[in-house]
Parts: C-alpha cells; structure tokens; sequence
C-alpha cells in the first residue's frame, strides 16, 4: 500500500435509496408522503410494529370496545396545507366548550364554564366565582394571542424567518415583548386577577414543559405560543375515530405515492455517510440514502451516531402522567346547575389556579408529590362516539383522557416505576375525586378479566415504549418558531429548520425547529429541504 493509498478518502458508499426515514410516527410518514409523491425512493423504518409513534388508537381494556388515543389526544398544530397537499381524509371536530374549572374546595362545586357560543353565560359563570372584572379581560387574553397567530401560523410551514422578521410581521412590539422576551408569568398577572383564571390561562404555558411561569430561560413561553397558535386560531380539535385515524390516512398517504414502510426494524446504527444498521427479524440488514432523515429524539439520534450531546443542549425531561380510563357514565359534579355534558365536553382543569400551579412546581423540584396534583380531563367519547362499540355508546359510556402536570421523570427509574406508577395513579384520582360529587373509582367498568378499566402511563413507561428521552412529548425542549438573527441559514436544512451537525442527516421529528405536538410540521420542512438541495 502506498502512502497515497493510506491517506486517501473513503469512497461514499452507493445509495440504495434517496430518503432514508429512521421512525415511523405521524411526522416520519408525513416525510415520506411528500417525497414519494415528489418521485424519490423512500423507506421508513419503524421499530415497533405499528406505524404512528404516540399518535395512535389503541384498545387498551382487553374485551372492551373502546379505542382509546393511548398518548397524543387533541389536534391543533396539523396544517390544513399538509392535510390538502397529501389528500388526508381526516375529520376534525370543534368543541362547544373550552374549559370548566372548578373552584377548589368550594363547598357548593362553583366553577368556571366558558361557552365558546354563549358569551353571556361564559359571563355569568366569571360573575358566579367572583371574578366578573376578568370576563372582557380573559377574553382579551385570547384576542392577543389571535394577533400572534394570524401573524406565526402562516409561517411553520415555510423557511424560517428570523426573529427580527417575525418581530416586523407580528407588529405589535409591547405584544411581543410579552410573550416572547419576557416570562409568561408577568403576562398573565397584567391582564387577569384571579387566581383560578390566572390558572387557566397558564396551563396553555405549561402542558409537557417543567417551568415555572417565571422562569427566565422562557420555556413556558415557548410551550404557550405553540398552545394558542394552531391554525391561526389556537383551538384545540378531536380527531374523529381517534388519533388513529390521524396517522393511519398519513401512512396510507405514504403508501399510495410509492414509499416502502418497514415496521419491526430497530435502528441500530447511522453512519453520517447515510448508511443506516437495523435488525429485523433477528437478521441484520443495512440500507443507504442519500439522505436520512431522524424521526427520533436528538438523544437518541445521537446515540444512533455516536456522537456526543450538542453542547448547550439540555437533557430531554418529561413532566407529565397520562391516565386512561373507561366509565360506564359521566361523574355527577358537585355544582348541579352544570351539565356534566357541558364541564366534560371541553378541556376540564382540576387543582390548577396560579397558586397551586406554582406550588406544584416548586414542591415537584424539591421531590415532593403534590397532595392534589394539578390535572386537565378530556372526554374525546363525547365529542366522538364512533371511538366506542355501539354497545357501549347506546350505554351512556365515556373514556376519560387525564393528563398530570409537574410529575418529572426525575423521580422515576427502572427500579421504582411501578411503586410511583400505583403513588401517582393514587394521586392523580383523589385529585379528580376533590371536585366530583362521586368517587371516580366507583365508575370504573371492567374488563373480561374482571380489571378495572384504567391505564397509567409515566414518563419512565413512554421512554421504554416510544423511545422518547426522559419521556418527554416534545423530544426535548421546544424552539422558537423563527431563527434567531445571527443563525446560520446558508443551506437547506438550516433555512428549514432541519440541520443536524451532519450534512446528509436531517431531524423530521418533534425535535425540529417548530416541532411538538401532532402536527407534520417537522416532517413537512424535512421534506422541503431534500427536495431543494
């Protein structure tokens, strides 16, 4: 051999494909629909054996016809461009309600009702917890935040603009500033005064994301603008027949434009080359693309590369428990004046004023569980039966999606899971349990085993079954949506929010630049920076 020879580059080795697709969830097939119908080959390969990451329907209670959205529930980010652009048959359904919030330990069950149709009863409600002076001031809030939507909206499906552009697009400097330069906290308190209503508005800044609404890295800044942008509007929708049904018409999407899906195939290793490793059938394969694009976490991307974390890059860290349960009807509430169709058929905040939000934290970065910790309840069966057997339906039966803030997977390891799984699942009830006039318990129908019909799910159990770092919902903490001013945007996948330190590796995932949440996003702009290198 030479010395010539020693020191001469490896040869690229010849794809056997253009796009190389690691992850088969919603934003993973949404890549591949665009660039299959764009004509390049496509393979998606998928670890489990079933397409659609957290954005599926599962029948969770053995015997029972009840398909549950297992993880992801509501649809708000998913643009009717990407919904247009892949011919999706999807429904989404608008609720009636927005949110009921009871007031805590009240002994008559008073609560918080805000009728999206009804802006005279959303008024009495405010007046019946003595917060009559927040009425016009909660519904400019929301006006607000229609500005920055109608403004940001447009943009997540093209080239990132960089914040000066965004801050001139927006043009509202004093709204700007509120939202996006300083903490949310300092928001809330300027415009409303109650601190149950406070609390409303501040859940927007804190599902998924572990924060303070006063911290200064801005977090729960980034987390509310993503809650009340989608759209252009901020609303929040069932996806008839279930998340399922979401993820499913993308896949068929994939399919009919000519992609390859490969489901059972762990992803083992990823070269910059654009070599992929997996193992399918306990046999070990490899394909090449010119392109790959990683619908996984960064981390674990990362780890699939070999590479170290990104410096200043912070470890991915859920901070949420999602609880799944099956009632054969609604709970009575406390308050008999409030149809439990109309508390039920929103988004019904439990424990979640300012105050207890912002003690919960504290105590949760301490190590301390929350007596009643802060909870959110959506009852998709109401908006849509079709997620049920007739049977159960005709019956009066609900499913019940609760989802519990500030629950970090810090507390959590393979050792003690299943012990915090029990302590939280606990907690999670007797939190529900403080604002019904009726033990949920008692509800609770059974499946063939005889088993009440509840599922919980912590951080630790969405790690080990999704493959989501710390079990975060968001792959990490999210982006703003827009590059900062002296960001390097000179290729493709910078300008779409795509790069990776490898330039033939791009993320498609939630962990993009305006990922999070169902919504293609990432997939999308993946797609678009292939097809212009």
């Amino acid at each position: 051999m030479t010395d010539a020879d020693a020191t001469a580059p490896e040869e690229t080795p010849e794809p056997t494909h253009d796009v190389v697709i690691v992850g088969g969830g919603h934003n993973g097939l949404t890549a591949a629909a665009y660039l299959a119908k764009a004509g390049l080959s496509v393979i998606v390969l998928e670890r489990l054996q079933n397409t659609g990451g957290a954005a599926v329907s599962a029948q969770a209670f053995d015997g029972v016809g009840a398909w549950l959205s297992r993880y992801s529930y509501l649809v708000s980010l998913l643009p009717q461009r990407i919904i247009d652009d892949l011919g999706l048959r999807i429904s989404l359904a608008r609720r009636r309600y927005s949110s009921y919030t009871p007031v805590p330990g009240a002994r008559d069950g008073s609560g918080l009702l805000i009728d999206n149709t009804d802006a005279e009863a959303t008024a009495r409600s405010f007046a019946s917890i003595g917060a009559a002076d927040d009425t016009d001031a909660f519904a400019s809030v929301y006006e607000s935040t229609g500005e920055l939507a109608r403004a940001l909206w447009p943009t997540v499906t093209e080239p990132l603009l960089t914040r000066s552009e965004a801050k001139a697009l927006v043009g509202d400097d004093e709204l700007w500033n509120a939202i996006i330069e300083r903490p949310i906290g300092e928001f809330i308190e300027s415009r409303v005064s109650n601190d149950l209503v406070r609390g409303v508005v501040a859940t927007d800044a804190l599902i998924g994301t572990f924060a303070s609404v006063d911290d200064p890295g801005l977090g729960q800044n980034r987390c509310f603008l993503y809650h009340v942008i989608g759209g252009g509007t901020g609303a929040w929708d069932v996806p008839i027949g279930g998340m399922g049904s979401v993820t499913t018409e993308l896949a068929r999407a994939a399919r009919e434009a000519g992609a390859r899906i490969v489901t059972g195939a762990e992803v083992t290793a990823i070269d910059p080359d654009g070599t992929v490793d997996y193992r399918r059938k306990k046999h070990e394969r490899r394909v090449i693309g010119r392109h790959v694009l990683a619908n996984v976490a960064p981390e674990v991307l990362d780890a699939l590369l070999g590479d170290e974390r990104e410096p200043g890059r912070p470890h991915a860290e859920g901070a949420q428990v999602k609880v799944n349960l099956l009632l054969e009807r609604l709970p009575r509430l406390r308050d008999e004046s409030v149809d439990p169709a109309a508390a039920f058929g929103g988004t019904f905040h439990i424990n979640e004023t300012y105050t207890q939000l912002e003690t919960a934290y504290a105590g949760a970065v301490r190590g301390v569980m929350p007596e009643l910790i802060p909870c959110e309840i959506y009852c998709h069966s109401l908006t849509d039966p079709s997620i049920l057997d007739p049977e159960l339906a005709a019956g009066g039966a609900q499913t019940i999606t609760v989802f519990g803030l500030h629950t970090p997977d810090r507390w959590l390891n393979d050792e003690n899971n299943d012990a915090t799984r029990e302590r939280l699942q606990a907690a999670v009830l007797a939190s529900l349990n403080s604002v019904l006039a009726e033990p949920i318990e008692e509800l609770l129908l059974t499946d063939a085993d005889g088993n009440p019909c509840i599922e919980t799910k912590t951080t630790r159990d969405i790690e080990q079954t999704l493959n989501m770092p710390g079990g975060n919902i968001f792959h990490g903490p999210l982006s703003w949506p827009f590059a900062e001013d002296d960001d390097e945007l000179s290729t493709p996948a910078q300008r779409w929010g795509v790069a990776t330190r490898h330039e033939r590796i791009l993320l498609c995932g939630s962990g993009a630049r305006r990922g999070g949440a169902v919504s293609g996003i990432g997939g999308h702009n993946a797609a678009m920076a292939v097809l212009e290198s």
